[in-house]
C-alpha cells in the first residue's frame, strides 16, 4: 500500500497554530518563573521554547492531505475526513494566485471551496536541487504523480512548468 503525504495549510490555521505555539511558550515560561523565581527566566524561556516549537511541530505534522490507495485523507489535528478516489475528476499544475506552482487535484460534488483539493504550493522551479527543500518538493511531486499515474487520473500541466520540472529537476513530462 503507499501512502503520500501532500497538503498545503492554509494562512489562516497557520496563523492560529503560531499562536498556540507562542502561548505555550508564554504558559511554560511563566510557570517557570511563578514556581522557581525570576532567576529563572531564562531557564524558563529555554523549557517554554522547546515545548513550544515541539507542539507546532506536531500541529504542523498532522496537518497533511495523505494520498492512500483507498482514499484520500484530509487531516487535522483536530479531524480527519476522506475523499473516494471516484470524486477526483483530473489533476492541474498550474499557477495559483501568488504566482506559485501549484498542484491541485479537481473534484466532482463535496464542499470543498472552488472543488479543489490543493497537494502543493512550491515556488517556481528555476535552478537545479540545491537542498533539502528542493530535494523534498521533488520527491512529493513525483510521488504524487506516480499515484495519480496508477489511479488513472489525467494531469493538466503548464508546459512552461513541464519545461522547468524536465530541465532543472530532470521529472519527465507524463505521457499519456
Amino acid at each position: 500500500m503507499t501512502t503520500v503525504r501532500a497538503g498545503v495549510v492554509p494562512t489562516q490555521r497557520a496563523a492560529l497554530y503560531s499562536v498556540l505555539g507562542i502561548l505555550v511558550t508564554v504558559t511554560i515560561c511563566g510557570a517557570f518563573v511563578a514556581a522557581f523565581g525570576t532567576n529563572r527566566v531564562f531557564t524558563g524561556l529555554l523549557a517554554g521554547a522547546v515545548a513550544g516549537v515541539a507542539a507546532l511541530s506536531a500541529l504542523f505534522t498532522r496537518d497533511a492531505v495523505v494520498l492512500t490507495d483507498h482514499a484520500i485523507y484530509r487531516r487535522t489535528p483536530w479531524t480527519v475526513s476522506s475523499i473516494a478516489w471516484d470524486r477526483v475528476v483530473a489533476g492541474r499544475f498550474t499557477l495559483d494566485e501568488r504566482s506559485r506552482w501549484s498542484l491541485a487535484l479537481d473534484l466532482s460534488g463535496g464542499d470543498e471551496p472552488h472543488g479543489e483539493l490543493v497537494l502543493l504550493s512550491i515556488p517556481p522551479v528555476i535552478r537545479p536541487v540545491t537542498g533539502a527543500y528542493d530535494l523534498r518538493k521533488r520527491d512529493q511531486v513525483t510521488e504524487i504523480r506516480a499515484v495519480l499515474r496508477r489511479k488513472r487520473i489525467p494531469v493538466t500541466v503548464l508546459p512552461q512548468i513541464a519545461g522547468a520540472l524536465r530541465e532543472h529537476w530532470q521529472i519527465a513530462p507524463p505521457t499519456h
